[in-house]
């Protein structure tokens, strides 16, 4: 495991500072364990369902939900310890907004483009297989989302293509570069 230890969370559950749950199993947190966890303890869920975390068995009367902020609340029990709960234990990636509006639309973009080329090429020219976009495709892509920066990108002239050796409508990098 690389050097990292790998143990119960029975046997840690007192002394870890975040739980980050990743099975897609159901219960992985239970409420015991919610129950003997360290004040300040994070807790979030970044499996394939809701069901990770025993978020219900904390809708009681006896602990209180105090909202901090969006999609982060503290569950505080009688005694004053506070868990911070992530998304109410839904999936974070998707309730957080992890991934900005702005890379969607570049991957949504990417993805379309790459899907009406599939359907245009001729037959015969992709075996199922995985294939790397083309650079002038990535960089179209990248130019069409350069407006969301108000960037403009400086055209090279005859005399500079010919010197770095591209044409001068691109592709930019070599087959070989990844992005």
């Amino acid at each position: 495991m690389d050097g990292f230890r790998v143990v119960k969370l029975n046997e840690v559950i007192r002394q870890v500072d975040v739980i980050i749950t990743c099975t897609g199993n159901k219960n992985v947190v239970t409420r015991d364990q919610l129950d003997r966890m360290k004040n300040g303890c994070i807790v979030c869920n970044m499996g394939h369902s809701n069901t990770e975390i025993d978020v219900a068995s904390l809708r009681t009367p006896e602990l209180t939900w105090e909202r901090v902020r969006s999609q982060v609340d503290h569950v505080i029990w009688p005694d004053g310890k506070r868990v911070v709960l992530l998304a109410e234990g839904r999936l974070l990636n998707l309730s957080c907004s992890t991934v900005p509006t702005f890379v969607l639309s570049i991957t949504a973009t990417t993805q379309a483009l790459a899907l009406i080329e599939l359907y245009n090429a001729p037959e015969g020219r992709y075996k199922q297989d995985v294939y790397l976009l083309p650079k002038k495709m990535d960089e179209y892509v990248a130019s069409l989302h350069l407006p969301t920066f108000d960037a403009h990108l400086t055209e090279l002239s005859d005399e500079q293509a010919k010197y770095l050796g591209l044409n001068k409508n691109g592709p930019f990098k070599p087959n070989y570069y990844r992005y």
